[in-house]
């Protein structure tokens, strides 16, 4: 396993990552119904979402604060949010639901988000100091 110490750029966007993955939480949390009225998304989608929001946000968390993070789990945080925003834009093509304009603009402001921390994790790494001596070992 590859560890880092993150630079000061990854703990930055992580820490960005995780406030505006907690605010969406809380919202998705606090009003999943008025949202999903107004959205025309699904309540449950909204709910779980924020339920999975709130964990994730705790892992952004203890990932900013490490003085040191193995890369290969900044690497899964980078491809997550390459898959969240490819979920959101789909989301409206599917069919069902088809949200209103204000749930269209809701996914795709939430894309847009996740691929500029996409973006910032991902440049935050490449400039993170690597530690090849620093690996765990199988062996007894």
């Amino acid at each position: 396993m590859q560890f880092i110490t993150p630079s000061g750029l990854l703990k930055k966007a992580l820490a960005a990552d995780a406030v505006a993955s907690g605010a969406l939480a809380i919202l998705q949390l606090a009003m999943p119904d008025a949202l999903g009225r107004q959205l025309l998304l699904p309540r449950a989608l909204l709910f779980e979402t924020g339920v999975f929001l709130v964990f994730y946000t705790v892992l952004l968390v203890v990932l900013a604060r490490s003085p040191r993070v193995w890369a290969g789990l900044i690497t899964f945080v980078v491809i997550g949010n390459v898959g969240w925003a490819i979920g959101c834009a789909w989301l409206p093509t599917a069919g069902n639901p088809q949200p209103s304009a204000l749930g269209v603009a809701y996914l795709a402001m939430q894309a847009a988000a996740v691929l500029v921390f996409a973006t910032l994790e991902y440049r935050g790494l490449r400039s993170s100091v690597a530690h090849p001596g620093f690996a765990t070992s199988s062996a007894p």
